[in-house]
């Protein structure tokens, strides 16, 4: 064999010998990967690709159809379906201020609207102690009405207690319906109203299988207080509702200012830290019924001295319009046999509204003229 021919066989046993080595040592090694990854294509519903006109006049019209309380299925649906439809859900599915309908049990905390009032009415049974708030103008025949809220008086030793549920059938404070309670003082005189919060406490031993325990928080959010008339003097009852968790200047400004960081014209500063208080709208005396008389455009039938309007309580050197000292903000009133109706609106709620009005329910022996 010649040299140049063991030179080449030499030359390549070396190349082959070089480039397994190099092989093994990068069989040996790790690096991270560089390379991007393909994106992830999220499959998409067939549903969501409909023209948003068309999609919002679909959940428009189920949403005016809908006439389940609370559970409200089919708007709840449509916003699972897909993001868009969520999206367009929120925009027509809007808070009582906004629509003056009470959608999902949150509303019933969520203040009404400022223009028109939300009418409801109430059942009071005797037998069970208990009153029901409907939402709906008046009583219907076939008994279909939405069931909003529910209390029941408990008579103790030196008070009176209403716990408000969202059930007329559980009212255990220790049960998810409940939302709060109105408790009054010994002579009936004075309420304080309650709004309930359930907070979930896990149990210590998670080993165990045992549900999670409900802590309720009670605080308070406002308080009534009836006048005294020991001295029998002619008139209507007189009552005061201080609103601890609303502030008066949320009937001072106006709706675009009160969503704002800037305080309204003409409210000082002080004014903005004081709370709301609401006060009894002055009848007048009818000499031809020879009775105090209030105009409650029609929503009234019946006279009884639990019969009011309330009116918010504001200063009167304030620079304010006329017809916002007398503007109505609850008022309730008898229609029938146990059957009383009950209109509110901004800056109340509904559960609001509600223990104001089972307040007059209470006895007052010292308050009749």
């Amino acid at each position: 064999m010649s040299l140049k021919s063991i030179l080449r066989e030499l030359k390549e046993t070396r190349d082959r010998t070089g480039s397994i080595s190099r092989r093994s040592r990068a069989k040996s090694h790790i690096a991270p990967d560089q390379t991007e990854p393909p994106p992830r294509t999220i499959p998409q519903s067939p549903w969501a690709y409909l023209p948003p006109e068309l999609l919002s006049d679909i959940i428009r019209r189920v949403e005016e159809s809908e006439i389940s309380w609370p559970a409200r299925a089919a708007v709840v649906s449509c916003a699972s379906i897909c993001k868009s439809w969520r999206d367009i859900t929120k925009q027509i599915v809007r808070i009582p201020e906004k629509c003056g309908r009470l959608t999902f049990p949150i509303s019933l905390k969520q203040p009404g609207p400022r223009d028109s009032p939300i009418q409801c009415f109430i059942k009071r049974d005797r037998a069970t102690s208990t009153y029901l708030l409907y939402s709906s103008f008046m009583p219907s025949e076939n008994e279909n009405d939405k069931l909003l809220l529910a209390a029941r008086r408990v008579r103790r030793v030196t008070s009176t207690d209403f716990v408000i549920s969202l059930s007329a059938k559980n009212f255990s404070r220790t049960n998810s319906t409940y939302i709060g309670k109105l408790r009054s003082g010994f002579l009936g005189t004075k309420f304080t109203m309650y709004d309930g919060q359930i907070q979930v406490q896990p149990r210590t031993n998670p080993g165990r299988r045992l549900h999670p325990k409900l802590n309720v928080h009670n605080y308070i959010i406002g308080t009534i207080t009836y006048d005294l008339n020991v001295i029998r003097t002619r008139g209507p009852r007189r009552m005061h509702c201080v609103m601890e968790s609303i502030p008066l200047s949320s009937i001072l400004a106006e709706e675009d200012q009160v969503s704002s960081s800037s305080p309204p014209p003409n409210i000082s500063q002080s004014l903005l830290d004081q709370k709301l208080v609401l006060k009894n709208k002055s009848p007048r005396w009818n000499e031809q019924l020879q009775c105090w008389c209030l105009n409650f455009k029609g929503r009234v039938t019946v006279a009884s001295v639990k019969n009011f309007q309330l009116v918010a309580d504001i200063n009167p050197s304030l620079d304010m319009p006329p017809e916002e000292h007398e503007r109505v903000i609850l008022q309730f009133g008898k229609i029938g046999k146990d059957i009383f109706t009950m209109d509110y609106g901004y800056p109340l709620t509904a559960f609001q509204a509600f223990a104001i009005c089972i307040s007059s329910f209470d006895t007052k022996p010292a308050c009749e003229g």
